[in-house]
Parts: structure tokens; C-alpha cells; sequence
């Protein structure tokens, strides 16, 4: 395929995905992520799947220590899942992004009726190549799934170039299985919910991120019936 309609591939799919979050997208995740009961089976699962990386992560931030004065970059925010309970540890500043802009409304809302600080935060909407700024600390979880292998692994690249010592990713890991499950529609819901999904080789990652200075500290699977989830963080070197 030519660089040009690989770019406009590129483009569609992006717009695609910034459609679907500001709509029907929204809707669904907001309430998956949330302490609703109107969810089905699948959707619980996926809550309590993207819970256990949400819960890695702060146990592997809590590491770091000095969290009042360490900057975070929420790369792809969603309803703040993540960013919230940062601020609720007392991380000194939060640029909470994502690419719809629906997300970031109600980023911004939970965080406010937590009763936290928004001047501790930044809330924008934006993709993840177009995210700017240095922060000691970014992290995009499973924001990766959007993005076939070279584009995640030249957006980890992106996001090395934003952070000072760590990035933490997690992406939906490339297996024989569940490359299969995919195929056949049992791994991710059907099109009419959903935008494309895309499972990657860690061994990518994992290089696109060693190019450019870091390296792999640790990482675990989260998996829960209907999610999937390699979580890797990587440290400056």
C-alpha cells in the first residue's frame, strides 16, 4: 500500500475512533467505567480486567515515591479512571488527555465531584500524536488497541520523547489464540459497537521503546474473560 493511502488509512481510522467516543462510544465506556449495574456479562468482565492494570499502575506509581512533585501525562484519559485516583494520591500535576472530547468533559467532572483540586490538572482533547510537553511520568493504557503494530510502536516512540524517566503502556497482546478469537468475533464485540481493535507483538514494543532509551523494568498480563491486557513499564537509561 502507498505511503499516501496508508496516511489516509490512517486518518479514516482516527476519525473513526474520535466518532464513535463522542457518541454511542462514550456512552458505553462511561457507564463500563462506572459503578453501573446496567452492563451485560462482557462489559463487567471488561471493567473488572481494565481495573487490574488501573490498580497495577497505582501500586507501580506509589513506587516512585515524592508523588507531590512528580508531573503525569494521562495519555488517552478516557473518563479518568486513572487520573483521578493519581490526584487522590497527590500527584502534583495531571495533563489529562484524550481523543474525545466527551471523555475529557467527564474526566473533568468526576474529578471535580471527587471534591479534588482541578488546578492540579490540565484537561484537553487530543490524539496521541499530537500530545506535547515534558512530564517526569506518561502512561497510556489501552489506548494502544486503535493502533496496528508500526503505528503503536512509532506512537511508544512519541511518548518516550515526552517523558523524563518512565512510561508505563499496556496494549492488547499479540497470541496465536487470541488472534483466532478475534477472527471469529468472540474476543472483541461485533462492528456495530465498536470500533477496529488490534492485538500487537510486545517484542515491537518493546524496540520501538528501547531506540529510544528505555528500557523494560517489569510487566505483567491482566486478563479477565473479554480483555486482554500486556502491561509494561519502562525506565529511562
Amino acid at each position: 500500500m502507498a505511503k499516501e493511502q496508508l496516511k489516509e488509512l490512517k486518518q479514516a481510522e482516527k476519525a473513526e475512533v474520535a466518532s464513535y467516543f463522542n457518541g454511542m462510544g462514550f456512552e458505553r465506556w462511561n457507564r463500563i467505567y462506572s459503578n453501573s449495574d446496567e452492563v451485560n456479562k462482557v462489559q463487567r468482565n471488561i471493567r473488572i480486567g481494565h481495573q487490574k492494570t488501573v490498580d497495577d499502575v497505582l501500586s507501580w506509581v506509589a513506587e516512585l515515591g515524592d508523588l507531590e512533585t512528580r508531573s503525569f501525562c494521562d495519555a488517552g484519559c478516557g473518563v479518568g479512571s486513572l487520573s483521578i485516583p493519581l490526584a487522590e494520591m497527590g500527584a502534583c500535576s495531571i495533563a489529562a488527555s484524550d481523543i474525545s472530547a466527551a471523555m475529557v468533559v467527564e474526566t473533568k467532572r468526576r474529578a471535580s465531584d471527587a471534591g479534588l483540586d482541578l488546578s492540579r490538572f490540565t484537561f484537553h482533547t487530543s490524539d496521541l500524536e499530537n500530545l506535547k510537553g515534558s512530564f517526569n511520568t506518561v502512561i497510556c493504557l489501552d489506548v494502544f488497541i486503535h493502533y496496528q503494530q508500526k503505528a503503536a510502536e512509532e506512537m511508544v516512540q512519541h511518548l518516550c520523547g515526552l517523558s523524563e524517566d518512565t512510561l508505563i503502556v499496556s496494549f492488547a497482546p499479540y497470541t496465536p489464540l487470541l488472534a483466532l478469537l478475534k477472527r471469529i468475533g468472540q474476543l472483541f464485540p461485533g462492528p456495530s459497537k465498536t470500533t477496529r481493535a488490534y492485538t500487537l507483538r510486545e517484542s515491537g514494543i518493546i524496540s520501538a521503546a528501547k531506540e529510544c532509551g528505555f528500557k523494560p523494568i517489569r510487566s505483567k498480563l491482566n486478563k479477565a474473560p473479554f480483555y486482554f491486557s500486556q502491561l509494561i513499564e519502562f525506565k529511562r537509561v
